[in-house]
């Protein structure tokens, strides 16, 4: 590995990897308190966070770095100074860069131009730090994460992409439940069924919401991706049939709830599944860091 700009780059044994060594740094923190002694990490930021800058914050001190977050108060990277000369001047100085930008494209120049890992912590079309966190989640909860069948339910966005692409490369079976105009990219799909033919695994696509029968963990997002500006009353008639609920909780046989937050509560969850005891939603949470730390120490060791 020389970046991690999306899951799909990654082999199986490669994904398997990271989970591995991310429970490792997760139950023996003191081994890892070195790990990073010594270096630094950037943290350009174009769009706001909670989850992603404290994870990676704490988790680049707990394993012994320095951290350095850069807001982008001038507008997106690339209109004060190219994204080239950015990644350049930073590599001169930083040991790697995690960015969560508005664009793949800007991901992409930076691991291009700079000579230092790059860490997606976010873009239009991936959020590989996510999907890791969830994957590890699962694993934490089957012997085989292999043998676990998710169901994607709602709007197919950039974490839809990096859940596929994961499910599929570790052999798993997904189904991907949306309303019609609301899957995810097409090219994507496409190489994520083939990459799960591949691996043993299976990929669906379906707007049928009786497709959630026989699924051990459901995972919804917001109907609503981050910058959209599109009202909520708009799409809630459309998105109303894929609220995750007890129902459909029920319908599906499933154990575990998963969101990668933050949630509208009521709208595409209701506060009784977010809050039940099935909800994976905190040990997603905390398990970002501990992915993270295990691409920090995989890409910088």
């Amino acid at each position: 590995m020389q970046h991690l700009l999306s899951i799909k780059e990654l082999t199986q044994s490669q994904l398997l990897a990271i989970i591995e060594l991310a429970k490792k740094i997760k139950n023996n923190p003191t081994e890892y308190r070195r790990a990073l002694d010594g270096k630094s990490v950037v943290m350009l930021f174009e769009k706001p966070s909670l989850r992603t800058r404290v994870s990676f914050d704490i988790g680049i001190n707990k394993l012994g770095g320095h951290c350095l977050y850069l807001d982008q108060q001038n507008g997106a990277l690339g209109q004060r100074e190219t994204v080239a000369d950015f990644a350049t001047n930073i590599s001169c100085w930083a040991d790697a860069i995690v960015a969560r930008t508005y664009s793949h494209t800007t991901i992409e120049q930076l691991a291009q131009h700079g000579t230092v890992p790059v860490i997606n912590a976010l873009s239009d079309l991936y959020h590989p730090c996510q999907a890791l966190a969830d994957f590890l989640t699962l694993s934490e909860q089957f012997d085989d994460v292999s043998q676990a069948k998710l169901a994607y339910v709602g709007d197919g966005n950039n974490v839809t992409h990096s859940l596929i692409y994961g499910a599929a490369i570790l052999g798993m079976t997904m189904t991907v439940i949306c309303p019609e105009g609301a899957f995810p990219d097409a090219l994507i799909v496409t190489e994520a069924q083939a990459l799960a033919k591949q691996n043993g695994g299976k990929l669906t696509l379906s707007a049928d919401i009786n497709a959630i029968e026989g699924h051990d963990a459901i995972y919804t997002d917001t109907w609503i991706s981050m910058g959209d500006e599109t009202p909520l009353a708009d799409i809630k008639a459309r998105f109303a049939p894929y609220q995750v609920n007890s129902e459909l909780m029920t319908k599906a046989g499933a154990k575990f709830f998963m969101h990668c937050l933050p949630a509208h509560r009521g709208v595409e969850v209701t506060d009784e599944v977010m809050d039940s005891q099935g909800s994976l939603i905190l040990h997603q949470a905390e398990n970002r860091m501990h992915a993270q730390n295990a691409v920090l120490v995989t890409l910088l060791s």
